[in-house]
């Protein structure tokens, strides 16, 4: 069992990028954590009704599995400073995470592009560094996908609770978020996908127990032929 943690600078943010993938992990078993680092106080929408943003994000989190975070920082102002660092940093301990999920480095919105530096910052000792992509990434190639083609029903139903996002950003559009997981699904050669570009993405292949002649199919053993007196 894992312990996974998605990162990202503001709410619908994790959703959008790898939501069925953490859909996929709840369902095997793995621990789920969240950690949203703003409100999306600049986000679209009236400033003075964060609280409606805060509670759309509690709602998702909920019908991703997840545990939810809040970085507790200012939408537009994120750096990835001493501090920024520090703060994932504390969550990766309290969640002994193995598996990180952040955003794409390559993205025009500032706020993900220094999410993406202080992640790889905090997360510089784990072997499982995945970034996701925005719609607001640049450039993203990725070599890693998840087959999601289970889980693209819950995706949207967990962006759905991002109500006021889905109405008034056209960046949370759900034939959007099909048309994406088909084409990486496309790529991958199965369904529906969702891709990372990882940092680091290390596979564990514990070797298999040594299996015992008795416990071998009868057609593999090897069964002497008692000769016949002439």
């Amino acid at each position: 069992m894992r312990s996974v943690l998605a990162i990202g600078a503001h709410p619908d943010d994790v959703e959008l990028g790898c939501g069925a993938t953490l859909l996929a992990h709840a369902a095997a078993g793995d621990t789920v954590t969240m950690l949203v680092m703003t409100g999306g106080e600049s986000g679209p929408g009236d400033p003075e009704h964060v609280t409606g943003r805060r509670l759309e994000q509690e709602a998702a989190a909920r019908a991703l599995g997840a545990r939810l975070v809040w970085g507790g920082m200012y939408d537009c102002m994120l750096t990835a400073d001493a501090a920024t660092v520090a703060l994932i940093e504390g969550v990766l301990e309290e969640t002994a995470a193995d598996v990180v999920y952040v955003h794409a480095p390559d993205d025009s919105h500032q706020d993900h592009r220094a999410i993406a530096s202080a992640a790889q910052g905090a997360a510089r000792r784990l072997s499982r560094v995945l970034h996701y992509q925005s719609p607001s990434t640049l450039s993203f190639t990725p070599t890693v996908y998840v087959d999601v083609t289970a889980h693209l029903t819950g995706k949207l139903h967990a962006l759905g609770a991002h109500a006021s996002q889905v109405e008034l950003s056209a960046m949370v559009e759900p034939d959007a978020v099909v048309a994406s997981a088909r084409h990486w699904g496309a790529q991958a050669r199965i369904g529906y996908a969702e891709a990372f570009a990882p940092t680091r993405m290390v596979l564990d292949l514990a070797p298999a127990p040594r299996r015992r002649a008795e416990d071998l199919p009868a057609v593999h053993r090897l069964v002497p032929t008692a000769r016949l007196a002439g």
